[in-house]
This record gives structure tokens, sequence and C-alpha cells, in this order.
């Protein structure tokens, strides 16, 4: 389907259909090799809506194409208290595989920046594994760089609760 008749929009949760499609897409990231090669589990699948609904930073857009669900940026709202302002992290920027190579990675980031820039937001953040060549290209054609502290690179690093 071209790319004409894309739709990108804010999700809404309450919505069936969005709260499905928002399943759906993270779902099929996490089962790529880039997100990890596994389905979430069913109690993932169950606690993902309502979790999101609770959490009051988030900040979802999806993709359309007609009826079909097919790109989704999960969002949310940090803080740089080096600037003193708002940012806005995406955390999972999705696109089915059979449709990529459509711009749609691309109008999602520029709805996130719009929305940023509404937000009075100073920057957008993201995480990407080194070897994910496609994304890596997408996030430096959109505009992002390499993280640095100075003149440092610096890592994502995390610790189970």
């Amino acid at each position: 389907m071209p790319n004409s008749s894309l739709l990108i929009r804010e999700a809404r949760l309450d919505d069936p259909r969005d709260a499905e499609s928002v399943v759906k897409l993270v779902d099929s990231y996490a089962s790529d090799i880039i997100g990890g090669g596994k389905s979430l589990t069913p109690e993932a699948r169950e606690r993902l809506i309502p979790a999101l609904i609770a959490h009051p930073s988030k900040l979802i857009f999806l993709a359309y194409q007609g009826e079909e669900s097919v790109g989704l940026a999960l969002c949310f709202i940090g803080f740089s208290s080096f600037q003193a302002k708002p940012l806005i992290n995406i955390h999972d920027l999705a696109v089915l595989p059979n449709h990529r190579g459509q711009g749609i990675g691309h109008r999602l980031i520029d709805a996130v920046a719009v929305r940023g820039r509404e937000l009075g937001c100073c920057k957008m953040t993201l995480e990407v594994r080194p070897d994910n060549e496609p994304g890596l290209a997408l996030y430096k054609k959109a505009g992002f760089n390499r993280s640095m502290l100075g003149n440092y690179p610096y890592w994502m690093m995390d610790k189970s609760l």
C-alpha cells in the first residue's frame, strides 16, 4: 500500500483497537532478533496495556496503513537535569517486517519530535543495538548522534529488580 495512505497518531489505550495494536506491535518487536527473539509472555501481554495506562509519562504513536497497524513508537517523558527540561525517550520503535523500508519509522520519529517540541522537550533519546544496522541508518538519517558526555561515550546499563 502506498505511503500516502499512512496515518500516524497518538494511541488511545482505552480504544480496544489501539490497545490490541500496541500489544501486537510490541510482541512483533520482541519476537524479532533485534528485540531479543522471544515473544512476550502471556503475563506480559496481559499486563502491558493496564501498566501503560497507569504510567503517567507514556507517549505512544501508532502508524496505520488503512485499517492495519504497521508501526509504533512507545515513548516516555523523562528529564534532563543538565538542561533542566523534559526529554522524550523512544523506548520502542517498531515497524512490522513486511512494511519496513517505506519511511514509516522516520514518520514515527517525526511525530515524536513534533510532540516533543510542543511539550518543551530539549531532546529525544533512544537506545540501539550496535548490530542493528537498519536502525542505526534510520536514526542517523533522522538526526540522532551517538551520546557523549564531553568527549566520553557512555553506555546504557540495567539491573533487574
